[in-house]
């Protein structure tokens, strides 16, 4: 396992836990602890063991976004170090689709910008009650860019236009009405929750879920038609898998 400064990386059973260590800059994200996640979540996907992925913060905040001192200085570059910089996010970003395991960001207070986009772009999201997230890069004359392509995948276009564009921060309940959050905790119970959560998704079939996650994001520009014929090919190799067969053979003898 790499030794990191930024983050944390522990594995319990079979979930693994990477927790954001910035909790003086809450968890703000910069080059260092972005190139660690990256990282990290190539060790997790690696790791047999490892069924299930929990990203979270340290501290009182998920994450606050990009580390506005950080983007301050690369601001006086170039064109071109500038992208370069952007791109780190993006791919780390693009990383976590590509990831075959679940991945659940666990939020507690403050998720924004960067960092609300952070936890989007997870496969499920769960929250604390007292939890926040907003997208306030509009207010500093900043464009919510990448994460934007992460909020209208989950979000109709006016709601996700609504929250890129006003900056106003909404809660956990809302996040949860409006579907851009899969679950809600109390805060006495959320460490608690979280573990539930995971330990839950982690007694799912392995090969299943991840035919599935790979499915879902593979037909995400297809038309109907194509995304129905890629299930096909996707319904006759899960049928050769072991844990359907295993899975199949139970059901029947239940019968």
């Amino acid at each position: 396992m790499a030794d990191y400064s930024q983050i944390i990386s522990e594995v319990r059973d079979d979930v693994a836990y990477l927790t954001l260590n910035r909790p003086d800059k809450r968890n703000a994200l910069g080059a260092t602890i972005i190139g660690e996640l990256k990282t990290a979540l190539a060790e997790a996907e690696a790791e047999n063991q490892t069924r299930v992925i929990v990203l979270r913060g340290a501290g009182k905040d998920f994450c606050a976004g990009a580390d506005l001192e950080q983007l301050e200085k690369a601001a006086r570059g170039s064109v071109l170090e500038n992208r370069a910089d952007a791109a780190h996010f993006a791919e780390l970003l693009m990383l976590m689709r590509r990831v075959s395991k679940p991945i659940i960001a666990a939020v507690q207070g403050r998720a924004f910008a960067g960092g609300a986009g952070l936890a989007s772009a997870c496969d499920l999201v769960v929250a604390a009650r007292s939890a926040q997230f907003g997208y306030p890069e509009v207010k500093i004359g900043f464009v919510p860019a990448m994460v934007l392509a992460i909020a209208r995948r989950n979000l109709s276009d006016k709601r996700a236009f609504e929250i890129l564009v006003t900056s106003k921060p909404f809660s956990a309940e809302e996040a949860e009405r409006i579907g851009f959050i899969n679950r809600v905790f109390d805060d006495a119970d959320f460490e608690a929750g979280v573990e539930k959560y995971a330990a839950e998704i982690s007694q799912l079939s392995a090969s299943a879920m991840q035919l599935t996650k790979y499915l879902l994001y593979q037909t995400d520009a297809m038309s109907f038609e194509q995304a129905i014929r890629t299930g096909v090919d996707m319904n006759a190799i899960a049928r050769m898998t072991p844990d359907c067969q295993s899975g199949v053979k139970k059901f029947l003898s239940k019968q």
